[in-house]
């Protein structure tokens, strides 16, 4: 394990708990822990007596999976469950959730989980969790709503479990008080959360900004959260999202003016992609659509549950006849339509994908309609947007992302939203969280100018035991961290060597040789018949794989005996040949999958 360096100055930054780099990279989980990863994985004991430790399960050095594990004595309590999108380097992957075995191996039941929001990077890997939770599973009446349809879709009933809380409100698990406090968001119901414990107080801020035009009109309890710095706060878990931005994000009024203009200038349908739980920015849709007389229509089934579970508790307020059915569309000029559509990451199953490439049942563009992309680009997607952007244009829709007027402002607090808020709670430790590495270290430093050094440190990474009583603070040690890659379709946990395999194939190609062999007589019954996919058919490549059935003839001739007996022998004898033909005449190394068939 690398040394722990403690009391060590980066510049003006004092960092008082950092790892070295890891000497291996993280592991992509899976659901089984080996007995060799269950021996070299440190044991951090959650029966420690008086001991205070947060550990840090996902969320840090990335965007999404955000889970962080709060241990005391023989209370562990999770603050939020999410997942992240995967990237292009995960072929076949639909979702990607932090590696759970720690929790399995060493918890074994949660006493609760507390949840923030209701995004699915704190949201997403709840039912994978679910069998691990022992107890209460407490959010604002909005949050629960959604993440109870989300369970329901895995076949989990969460009604018994589920403990509505409003902002404000207090409850006791165990020897903790836990208090939920309102913050500002993109969406209603967030909150920051604090643990009061006999060692101290702890802060999770959730993702917030500082909003003082919020949509709801529920502006974030800034006395609340000074009276608690005021008492005094032991350590801060802070948003880190938004830490290289200078100034303060912007209200999410800020995009009425800009989307004012889409709406007035577009002759044709004006079809909006956002987050499906960014209710607050449907909200200004809806309001707008009322304003310049157009009939919303929703397109996606998400975006459809969510408005109308916020609908039904109140979140979201659509006038009587104001929203369409999707099927509804074309009984309406274009004029008269606004749609809000899923798929503002270039996801290939969303709807707006389906519209891009034409095969939408009930929406089809026109070269008058305007697509507005309301959402960040989380990094990893820009490649998928740019894709569904081109298909979009290439039907002559007006594409718009940027301009002078904003049409989507962050949710995340920028640097000086990120300042008030270490001002307000004044923490002893200070731990940065929810962002990539480079926004968690900017972060610290915003922090070390605004307490003047008086705040430590503790720049954390995923797997990090942080210890923050008795004592000093500091990372105490690290467990077995990573990810757990799933498929959407069948819920299975994809494992590292199929991923690296789908890598490879995508990469080199693949060449599949069926042989029909008789073992008695010893020779080929007929010639070889070679399938190649993903090679390129040019001059060089072409003579070989033309050459490949007379040469398959020769290496059985050839063959041993003992290799005519046992086909792994003779398959790898056949492998091995081929992958040496293509890496000599032509340069390359595909996959080789020899097929042997005895007649």
């Amino acid at each position: 394990m690398p040394a722990l360096r403690k009391g060590r100055r980066h510049g003006q930054l004092h960092i008082i708990g950092i790892y070295l780099p890891q000497e291996k990279p993280c592991e992509f989980g899976t659901p089984q822990l080996s007995q060799e990863s269950m021996t070299l994985s440190p044991r951090v004991s959650t029966k420690k007596e008086g001991a205070l430790q947060v550990i840090a399960l996902g969320g840090l050095g990335e965007f999404g999976m955000n889970m962080l594990l709060v241990v005391w004595k023989d209370t562990a309590i999770l603050i939020d469950a999410g997942s992240m999108f995967p990237d292009p380097e995960l072929p076949g992957v639909d979702l990607v959730i932090p590696d759970l075995e720690y929790l399995k191996q060493n918890v074994g039941s949660l006493t609760a989980i507390t949840l923030t929001h209701a995004h699915e990077d704190h949201i997403g890997a709840l039912p994978y969790i679910w069998p691990l939770l022992d107890g209460p599973l407490y959010g604002t009446p909005l949050t629960l709503a959604l993440v109870e349809a989300k369970l329901l879709e895995h076949g989990l009933d969460a009604s018994e479990r589920c403990v509505a809380v409003e902002p404000g409100s207090t409850v006791e698990v165990d020897e903790m008080g836990i208090e939920f406090i309102q913050v500002t968001h993109s969406m209603p119901g967030c909150v920051a959360i604090a643990f009061h414990t006999p060692a101290g107080t702890i802060v999770n801020t959730g993702d917030f900004k500082f909003d003082h035009t919020p949509i709801d009109g529920q502006r974030a309890d800034m006395d609340r959260l000074a009276e608690l710095g005021k008492n005094g706060v032991l350590a801060l878990f802070g948003d880190s999202t938004n830490a290289n931005q200078p100034g303060q994000t912007g209200s999410e009024l800020d995009v009425v003016e800009g989307f004012e203009d889409i709406f007035a200038r577009t002759t044709g349908k004006v079809i909006i992609a956002a987050f499906s739980s960014s209710l607050h920015r449907i909200q200004v849709i809806a309001n707008l659509a009322v304003t310049f007389g157009r009939k919303l229509a929703f397109l996606g089934r998400r975006v459809i549950l969510n408005t109308q579970i916020a609908e039904r508790l109140g979140c979201l307020h659509l006038p009587a006849g104001l929203e369409i059915k999707h099927s509804e569309i074309k009984n309406f000029e274009s004029r008269h339509i606004v749609c809000v559509t899923t798929g503002s990451q270039g996801e290939s199953r969303s709807a707006l994908s389906r519209v891009a490439e034409t095969s939408h049942p009930h929406l089809n563009l026109e070269p008058a309609d305007s697509v507005v992309f309301s959402a960040r680009a989380i990094p990893g997607n820009r490649r998928a947007i740019g894709r569904v952007m081109n298909q979009l244009s290439l039907l002559g829709a007006e594409v718009i992302d940027e301009g002078p007027k904003p049409v989507h402002v962050s949710g995340h607090g920028s640097a000086e939203d990120l300042k008030l808020m270490l001002s307000l709670i004044k923490p002893r430790y200070f731990i940065p969280i929810h962002g990539e590495y480079r926004c968690l270290a900017e972060h610290a430093k915003l922090s070390n100018k605004v307490s003047d050094g008086k705040t430590d440190v503790i720049l954390a990474q995923n797997g990090d035991v942080i210890h923050l009583a008795p004592g000093s603070g500091h990372i105490s040690g690290k467990i077995n961290s990573g990810r757990t890659l799933l498929d959407g379709g069948s819920n299975c946990t994809i494992p590292e060597q199929v991923v690296r395999e789908r890598r490879r194939l995508a990469a080199t190609g693949v060449v599949v040789a069926y042989i029909a062999i008789n073992r008695r007589a010893g020779r080929v019954e007929a010639s070889p018949n070679v399938l190649t996919r993903g090679i390129s058919p040019d001059g060089d490549t072409s003579s070989l794989v033309r050459a490949i059935p007379e040469r398959l003839v020769a290496i059985v001739e050839e063959a041993e005996p003992a290799e005519l007996i046992d086909s792994e022998l003779l398959t790898e004898r056949v492998r091995t040949e081929l992958q040496r033909l293509f890496r000599k005449q032509v340069g390359l190394r595909p996959v080789v999958l020899p097929v042997i068939m005895e007649v």
